[in-house]
């Protein structure tokens, strides 16, 4: 039998409640939870000699229970007579000190300050279905009788959804009052008892306003959350704060009930961070990846991966077809990855696991046998190295940082970071070891340095020298790769080159370049003063009379050059970030593919010379057009998309002649790695510039 209303504001209708309460008989209605939710709550906040008032009780057991465990001095109120009929028969013999009354509790007949609690479980949702005026002035009146027959000190239990309009209503007219507001969660949309009806996917909380007596002059809110029933209450600065954190627990609610229904369909991306309690600041971040194919057996419903610091930017843990992709070889149907957050201390694989069982076992997935132990899972079994060198802010990039991490190889590699992208490497260099002596001194020097014993010892020094044969970045091997569709690429690494590159970074590109292309000449341009000084001091980035770095807007700087016609180009790279999140590419900025000013690059770029552009845009309809546009003014354009990455690197040249098929483009690319590989470059060995070009498309 359908007994909810059809529309919310019949729950505020006096006729409803008699037709329902005529219709349900006498089977009791447990609206928000049975006495077995709410009794941790409800313990804490009532004392047993206290006087207690339960508006709009319905016929709820609760008053019952609670009589029945020592709660004896119940006033029971509700609208509808039937119901007050039912219950008083139900309880004349029984419970015969408990009283109920037929009242409406908008105009209450009892004297000033008659009780020390007013229990409230549902009513207030029942009434509040709306913000029309003629709710709001109802829910006023309520609220208004509900601090009149209170007692100073007394306390209003309100049991609620706490939808946002109810929590703004509620808290508000309180915390004016100068009450102060607790509000605790009670359940889960998971853990509802089953005799629970209706069943909410959104959490119960409860609202705990205490009655003080009126400062005059005084605007002090006392606002709290306590969101685990055994946790120590949160101050919030203000009801927005409030609001938020309530909100914050619904939507985390919510997803518990999803999850815990079924498995999802293997195409959805879960994510969350999980905040660390007194600072409030992200300390995990999960994404829950299902893999229905999976075939189950007793083990393998679950498990629990955790992301070695530093390497949360791999393609394997960073996107969500790598996800997907570990998920499916770790053989589990539901698998939890977790990222370690950067400024935050872990003790190691045993400490995450304790801080970790409980939460993740809210997120397991349907069917999990009883008393199944969960397997955490990582890369080697430790949770990786990541040191912190230097943080820093620019005006223009923002708040950044320097890391040293630890390679799957235990290698060591430095990386910047933009905190306001904290997931995208912008710069990345690999260490070299450091030399027998040097290390041995060092270990001297950190003896006589009185350290904590639990200290971790710093695995890398801020002065280690960078690797500059190696490219950690496979777009840099692939801008390097298109220097071969030069004419003559033997001989490009003794022919005097001009080169344009846009975006310094850490400078390992231009730096590579100069390195291995010994009579090049390059401009750098770099619009952030902040990244020349990165570079230079953590980098080992260093100019010469061969290499340049303009502090420029790069839009500028080549504007002014093709409208002076000062200088020609035989390569121009770009591999700049765009600082507007909300464009659907982020690499380059739109400005920087605007037809009039590709036409100026076009311009002091030789005839026979190739424009170098790493494309990075998730918006499938913008890089059409942005390909368009560039063949408008580049008709040769050859496409290179880099494995595991939203990278694309674009090769644009002005002659269609110039055009070459695929066998081609490797043979030219042999030839010019022969020629970096002569012995005395010190050049890398795992670097096949070939490779680099295989895939390439003509646009």
């Amino acid at each position: 039998m359908n007994l909810l209303p059809k529309s919310s504001k019949e729950f505020g209708s006096v006729d409803y409640w008699e037709k329902f309460f005529q219709q349900r008989g006498k089977k009791a209605f447990e609206w928000y939870g049975s006495y077995l939710d709410l009794c941790g709550v409800l313990h804490k906040y009532i004392k047993a000699k206290d006087k207690m008032l339960v508006v709009g009780c319905g016929n709820s057991e609760l008053s019952e229970q609670l009589y029945d465990v020592g709660y004896q001095d119940i006033v029971n109120i509700d609208i509808s007579e039937v119901v007050i009929k039912q219950m008083k028969e139900r309880n004349a013999s029984r419970r015969p000190q408990m009283s109920f009354l037929q009242m409406d509790m908008t105009k209450m007949e009892f004297p000033d300050a008659s009780f020390q609690v007013v229990l409230d479980k549902g009513t207030l949702d029942a009434i509040l279905t709306d913000e029309e005026e003629k709710t709001l002035e109802k829910v006023d009146m309520m609220l208004a009788e509900v601090g009149r027959v209170l007692q100073v000190g007394g306390r209003y239990l309100c049991i609620s959804l706490a939808q946002a309009h109810i929590l703004k209503k509620a808290v508000g007219h309180f915390s004016k009052e100068g009450w102060m507001v607790r509000v605790h969660q009670v359940t889960s949309s998971q853990n509802q008892s089953s005799e629970t009806e209706p069943q909410f996917s959104l959490p119960v909380f409860a609202f705990i306003m205490t009655k003080f007596r009126p400062v005059s002059g005084s605007a002090l809110q006392i606002l709290e959350l306590c969101a685990h029933k055994q946790g120590r209450p949160v101050r919030l600065e203000n009801t927005e704060r409030l609001a938020e954190a309530v909100q914050e627990r619904q939507r985390y609610a919510w997803l518990q009930s999803q999850l815990s229904r079924k498995t999802g369909p293997g195409n959805v991306s879960v994510s969350l961070d999980l905040c660390d309690g007194s600072t409030g600041e992200p300390r995990y971040t999960l994404h829950v990846v299902d893999t229905p194919t999976v075939k189950l057996s007793r083990d393998n419903h679950f498990a629990i991966f955790i992301i070695p610091q530093g390497r949360e930017t791999e393609w394997l843990f960073g996107m969500e077809e790598g996800r997907k992709q570990l998920a499916a070889s770790a053989g589990f149907r539901r698998l939890i990855t977790v990222a370690l957050h950067r400024d935050q201390q872990y003790q190691g694989m045993d400490s995450i696991q304790a801080e970790l069982s409980g939460k993740v076992m809210e997120l397991a997935p349907p069917g999990l046998p009883a008393q199944q132990q969960v397997p955490f899972l990582s890369v080697g079994g430790d949770i990786g190295v990541r040191t912190i060198q230097h943080r820093d802010s620019s005006s223009l990039s923002g708040d950044y940082v320097i890391e040293d991490v630890q390679g799957d190889d235990r290698r060591y590699f430095r990386r910047l970071i933009f905190l306001s992208n904290r997931n995208v490497v912008q710069s990345e260099a690999r260490l070299l070891p450091e030399t027998p002596h040097r290390a041995q001194k060092k270990r001297k020097k950190d003896k006589k340095k009185l350290r904590p014993a639990d200290a971790p010892e710093n695995p890398v020094s801020a002065g280690q020298p960078i690797d500059k044969s190696f490219l950690c970045c496979e777009h840099h091997k692939a801008m390097i790769a298109g220097l071969a569709l030069l004419k003559n690429p033997e001989t490009l690494p003794e022919a005097s080159l001009s080169l344009l590159v846009v975006g310094l970074g850490g400078g390992s590109l231009p730096l590579f370049i100069h390195d291995h292309f010994l009579k090049s000449h390059i401009d750098a341009v770099e619009i952030d003063p902040s990244m020349l000084e990165v570079a230079t001091r953590w980098f080992g980035f260093t100019q010469s009379d061969r290499m340049k770095v303009h502090i420029a807007d790069g839009l500028d700087y080549i504007t002014n050059l093709a409208r002076e016609a000062q200088a020609l180009y035989d390569v121009i790279m770009f591999d700049v970030d765009s600082k507007d999140p909300a464009v659907g590419m982020s690499c380059p900025p739109p400005a920087f593919v605007d037809h009039a000013f590709l036409q100026d690059v076009k311009g002091i770029l030789t005839p026979g010379g190739v424009f170098i552009l790493n494309l990075v845009c998730r918006d499938s309809g913008l890089k059409d057009s942005v390909l368009a546009g560039l063949k408008k003014v580049f008709p040769l354009l050859y496409v290179r998309q880099i494995e595991g990455e939203v990278n694309e690197i674009l090769f644009c040249q002005l002659q269609p002649e110039q055009k070459l098929a695929t066998p081609e483009l490797l043979e030219m690319a042999q030839a010019l790695e022969r020629t970096l590989r002569r012995p005395g470059k010190g050049f890398d060995s795992t670097y096949i510039l070939s490779d680099m070009l295989k895939t390439v498309k003509i646009v």
